[in-house]
């Protein structure tokens, strides 16, 4: 399960590096074209703002503000590609949709852009569902993450101006709640034979190495088997089986 998990595929870059070259072409548009779709962010508690969940995370406040978000979404979506590619769409979209529909419903005001909520969705995902899943990968995963982006934490809390907090909070919920939900197609840690609901210790070739005291028997006795011909013959041959040294260990 966790070899076809992480394989790797063209998918893995293509898809990250599509997604960041849509944000940059719509800033591009917003700059030289149409500086007037820069309006249509999350506006809260407002029916008209709705919109603003699906196209937010395209629109930028200057280069500044996009330049920021670039690495952390071409890294962190990368991630998600690599090791949760069955429900990296899932992740993203539903990612969208649910932090946006927060920011609209805990925001105070303003007109709320960005793809930092969309960041931060991927970034509590990764990091939780890495915990929760404990499977080594995921784990070591989880810590890369929170040591390139563990700062990022502070900014669910309002301690900057003009920055939207509540989008931050927003993702970072979504992704706490995505980790606990999405438990399919997820890498499940290794469990080795004796781990399994079936194994039996008598049965075990190499356990059958050890006498009662635990010490360990090199050679094993040689098994003996039977057959009777019947009753009309007194015959009787007994077969010898012998085990190999391969089968021994």
């Amino acid at each position: 399960m966790s070899k076809q998990q992480f394989k790797f595929s063209n998918s893995v870059i293509i898809f990250p590096v599509l997604m960041l070259l849509s944000v940059w072409l719509v800033f591009w548009y917003q700059t030289t074209i149409n500086y007037g779709i820069k309006s249509y962010g999350i506006r809260p508690h407002k029916i008209e703002g709705l919109l603003g969940i699906v196209t937010s995370p395209f629109l930028h406040g200057d280069l500044n503000h996009l330049y920021n978000n670039s690495f952390p979404l071409l890294i962190l979506s990368l991630a998600l590609f690599y090791f949760y590619n069955k429900i990296a769409w899932k992740v993203i979209g539903f990612g969208v949709l649910l932090s946006g529909f927060l920011t609209w419903l805990i925001g105070s005001s303003g007109n709320h852009i960005g793809a930092s909520g969309l960041i931060y969705v991927l970034f509590s995902f990764i990091f939780f569902k890495g915990i929760f899943a404990k499977h080594y990968r995921l784990i070591a995963l989880s810590l890369v993450v929170i040591f390139l982006y563990g700062s990022m934490i502070w900014y669910v809390f309002p301690i900057k101006q003009g920055m939207s907090w509540e989008g931050h909070l927003g993702g970072l919920i979504t992704g706490l709640l995505f980790a606990s939900v999405f438990k399919n197609n997820v890498a499940k840690p290794e469990r080795y034979i004796w781990q399994q609901p079936d194994y039996n210790e008598d049965d075990d070739p190499f356990m059958k190495h050890f006498d009662e005291n635990g010490n360990f028997i090199e050679s094993l006795p040689e098994e003996e088997t039977e057959i009777d011909l019947g009753n009309d013959s007194e015959a009787k041959v007994n077969y010898i089986f012998k085990k190999s040294k391969d089968e021994n260990l």
